[in-house]
Formats: structure tokens, sequence, C-alpha cells
């Protein structure tokens, strides 16, 4: 097995697990967005300080500006996703926040003229289908569904363009580099965002701490730098395929954790979007490596 494609495999196994983290987690949204990217940042900064302070005392003022509004995305993405999960389902929430490969197909071939194989075209389309199946079945689910729907399929918008930052970057920094600036300024925007509405950030269960900290491990720090790792070497559209892996992933994860009983529409769009990732990665670009 190709060691991107092995990395690639543990981020989307990392990230499925952030839905459930942040059900179980007892705290506004955005205060569940703020410790997951301040903490992962405590965590990354002295590492990258450690291995690449030289490349971040050199790098160019237009690099550390793209950089930055890459986490502004990053931020943006975790506070519309996180809150959409307070008003519709898990499926639902991870189904529309992973809509995001048409967003970074476009934009891909328009900014970076990366073209599509029409294998890779056939993948996407077969696990979309998948996606709309399994949020089919829970579009009515939750406090208010259609709020819900918007606030991810606006996250999915946000997460397209932190990619895309993130592709361009990659080919010419290092990942500590670049996951230290787009965590920290993430983590800065949240933190901002928190304290200027007014929300506390302490006085909480020690669950909700335990799930706070997961969420800056596992997703954050090992799912999300998985996938900024993977950026070197793999155009953002396989990565954003790959990520839609995390409805299956979360759907079974809540089916375990939260005793939220899989739909059959559910399963057939999970065997749905397997098979697309299949045919999208199959002979690509990534196998190939």
């Amino acid at each position: 097995m190709k060691r991107q494609y092995l990395v690639l495999t543990i981020g989307v196994i990392s990230v499925s697990f952030a839905a459930i983290f942040v059900r179980l987690a007892e705290a506004p949204p955005l205060v569940i967005a703020t410790y997951r990217l301040c903490l992962a940042s405590l965590i990354i900064i002295p590492v990258a300080w450690v291995y690449s302070s030289s490349e971040l005392r050199h790098l160019s003022r237009r690099t550390t500006m793209m950089a930055l509004l890459s986490g502004a995305f990053l931020a943006l993405h975790f506070g519309l996703w996180i809150a959409s999960l307070s008003y519709t389902s898990v499926a639902t929430s991870a189904m529309l926040v992973t809509t995001s490969p048409i967003f970074v197909a476009i934009a891909s071939y328009l900014l970076f003229q990366e073209k599509l194989s029409k294998q890779t075209i056939v993948g996407i389309v077969i696990s979309l289908i998948g996606s709309v199946l399994i949020g089919f079945g829970n579009w009515r689910l939750g406090t208010n569904p259609l709020f819900g729907g918007i606030l991810a399929f606006l996250g999915a918008l946000a997460v397209a363009g932190y990619l895309l930052i993130g592709r361009k970057l990659r080919r010419s920094i290092g990942f500590l580099s670049y996951a230290s600036l787009v965590y920290s300024s993430a983590a800065m925007l949240l933190l901002l965002s928190t304290l200027a509405f007014g929300y506390r950030l302490v006085g909480y269960s020690p669950t909700t701490y335990a799930m706070l900290a997961l969420l800056a491990v596992v997703p954050q720090l090992i799912g999300h730098s998985a996938f900024n790792w993977s950026l070197r070497f793999v155009p953002a559209t396989l990565i954003t395929i790959a990520i839609l892996g995390e409805p299956v992933g979360a759907t079974i994860l809540a089916f375990l954790i939260l005793k939220e009983i899989p739909t059959l529409s559910e399963i057939g769009g999970g065997i749905l979007i397997l098979v697309g990732i299949c045919v999208a990665f199959r002979k690509s670009e990534l196998l190939q490596r």
C-alpha cells in the first residue's frame, strides 16, 4: 500500500470521530471549535518551532498571509459545521459538509489547470449520490434541519477554500510550517469570536473537556494533519473525494456510540460512497507514486 494512500485512510478514519466527540461535548458550538483548534495549536506550535523555525522565519509575507487566510477558512468551516450538528443529524450534516469535491474540482481546474479524468468524475458522481442517500433519510431529524443543512453546506464551501490554498502552499513550504500557521490563526479567530459573543470557556463537565481534548488530537492533529501532509503529493480534488468517506465512518460510529440506527438509505449510500472512492482512486496519480 502506498504511503500517501495509508495516510489518507488514517485521516478519514480520524475525522469520522469528530461528529461523535462534538455530540458528546456539552458546550456551545463555538466553544467546541475554539478548544479544538487552540489545543491543537498549543501542541503543534512548539514542534514546528523546534523542527521548522528556520523556514518559518524566512517565509515571504505573501506566503504567510495566504496561510493565515487558509486558517480563516478553517475557522469558518468548523464554526459553521459544528453549529450544524445542533440542528440536524450527524449523517445529514456529514453528507452536506462533504459536498466540497464539487467546488474543489471546479476551482482546481480554473486556478491550477488540474484536469480530472473521466474515471475521477464518475467516482465523484457515485460518491455524491451515496452522500445524498445517507442524508435523505435524516433530513427531517433535528430541531431545525433546514437551517442545520445550510450551515453544513456553507461549511463545505469554507473547507474547499482551506484545501485549495493548502494545495498551492504545500508545494513550496513544509508541513509543520503550514499547519502551525493555519491552526494557530484559526484558533485565534475562533477564540476572539467566542469572547466577542460572550461564551464562557470554563465550567464544563469533565466529560466535555475529555471530548474537547480528543477533538484536538484525533480529528485535528491526526485527521486534518494527514490531509495537509498529503496536499503536497495529491491533488486537492482527490483528497476531498477521500474525505467523502467521513459520512460512512460517522454513521457507523453514530450507531455504535450514539445508538443512531442507520436506515437502508444510509447503508446503500455508504456502499455507493466507498465504490465511488475506489473508482476515483483506481490508477490515479496517488496510487502510481
